[in-house]
């Protein structure tokens, strides 16, 4: 239930501001062993469906296709499913195909059902409602998952869903860019972020931009066009200036999307991973009986850059790569980035250099062959390196410890010391050096 219920609240929180980019993903809800749906409840929800699409959605000339899929499957037997997680998947199925739309779905969520028929008005006091949505959103720290500092001070921010509790995330979202501000780069992830809410996105999307400036227009047929504008006071100011990457893939959605869209539009930084999944259309979820939700897409968005939207095409990333190495590309990249300024602190510089033969490897593992690895093996001074169970070891205090390679010049990490101590096999000498000496320690090679 925890996806439907981040967009549904997500929705209701943000009535002051009807079009709002939502989550695009649906979400699978195991249904009660004893839970069944008769036929005439079957019949009942897709006529309720068909009814509630005949008003509301976006694109009207898609209407009859979308009915007739329905019609077609409640006739043909295809939804003659006692199990309600089955026939939401079924109905969710046929609503995308006829639409094309990954807003369009059907979810089995009897809370939020049974919280929706308790809500009154459109911004409801729902004690229970709001006591769902507060504890989802406080156990997740608002959607913002992880913070960490990477190597050569690149700061990195996961944010899996972009949640809203008024008066209470834009504190959390202060609090991660106070963080990402000490950094000398940033890296957002997106990956498997299916959405959210626009106050979000749009609290996140000002760090990174002026104030009062125009981000997306909302359309919704019959109704003036809503703007969505930067906001002009931040409480721990703005985040510009630094190296920005943004990781995405296939499982970015909705609301995710909008902000990668921005920064791609805006020039504000660099995407990097896999197209995303193509859901610009603003959601709205509506009650279907005996316990269902339905997402029905009623506005679009435009962009004031492209003056259209990512709808059924996704946000194409900038660097493609698989999205699993996503993170090690941004990273090195970052500090490529870094390391070309001609201007930074020498400690910077040396930093950040550092952390980018790591960064680099794992983006490109050094690929040496076995003879020349041997070939290394010997007595450097007072230090021996030797080859066994297939890989180079450097003896420490009477142990062996093994060379992990950076580079295919010589230069090896040694394992189990966190990158804080690397050595560099020439052939005739071998060079130590901790991360914080100015420079390496020269062994020549003997012949003991």
């Amino acid at each position: 239930m925890r996806i439907a219920l981040i967009a549904f609240i997500a929705l209701l929180a943000l009535a002051a501001f009807p079009a709002n980019a939502q989550r695009a993903t649906p979400v699978t809800v195991a249904a009660n062993p004893s839970t069944a749906i008769t036929a005439p409840q079957r019949t009942a929800a897709i006529a309720e469906i068909v009814r509630h699409i005949g008003e509301r959605y976006v694109f009207p000339d898609r209407v009859p296709a979308i009915t007739s899929r329905l019609k077609e499957g409640l006739a043909s037997g295809r939804y003659n499913q006692d199990n309600p997680t089955t026939f939401a998947n079924l109905v969710t199925e046929d609503l995308r195909a006829a639409s094309n739309d990954r807003h369009m779905y059907l979810n089995y969520a009897p809370a939020e059902y049974a919280a929706t028929l308790a809500a009154k008005g459109d911004k409801p006091d729902n004690s229970a409602l709001d006591a769902m949505w507060n504890r989802q959103a406080l156990r997740a720290n608002h959607g913002l998952e992880e913070m960490r500092i990477l190597p050569g001070n690149v700061r990195y921010l996961r944010i899996t869903d972009f949640q809203w509790i008024e008066d209470q995330t834009g504190a959390a979202y202060d609090a991660a860019m106070q963080f990402l501000r000490g950094g000398d780069a940033v890296i957002i992830d997106l990956r498997g972020n299916g959405g959210g809410s626009h106050a979000a996105v749009r609290y996140l999307l000002s760090h990174f931009m002026d104030g009062d400036q125009l981000d997306i227009t909302f359309l919704e047929a019959g109704k003036p066009p809503i703007q969505s504008r930067t906001l002009e006071y931040l409480p721990g100011g703005r985040l510009k200036g630094k190296p920005l990457y943004v990781l995405i893939d296939h499982h970015v959605g909705s609301g995710a999307e909008a902000f990668a869209y921005d920064v791609q539009q805006f020039h504000l930084g660099t995407l990097i991973g896999a197209t995303t999944a193509g859901a610009a259309n603003n959601n709205e979820f509506s009650p279907v009986a005996p316990g269902f939700m339905l997402s029905c897409s009623f506005g679009r968005p435009e962009h004031p850059v492209s003056h259209t939207n990512w709808e059924a095409v996704g946000v194409a990333p900038d660097v493609p790569v698989d999205p699993a190495r996503a993170l090690d590309v941004a990273h090195a990249l970052a500090l490529k980035t870094l390391t070309a300024r001609t201007n930074a602190d020498p400690a910077d510089q040396a930093d950040w250099t550092w952390a980018r033969a790591a960064a680099e490897s794992r983006v490109h593992p050094p690929q040496i062959p076995q003879r020349k690895l041997r070939a290394l093996a010997g007595a450097y001074g007072s230090q021996r390196v030797v080859w066994s169970e297939g890989a180079l070891h450097l003896i420490r205090h009477g142990q062996p410890v093994r060379l992990l390679p950076l580079s295919e010049d010589g230069l090896f990490t040694v394992d189990g010391l966190d990158d804080q101590f690397r050595v560099r096999l020439t052939g005739g000498a071998m060079e130590t050096q901790w991360n914080d000496e100015p420079s390496p320690t020269r062994f020549p090679r003997s012949n003991g």
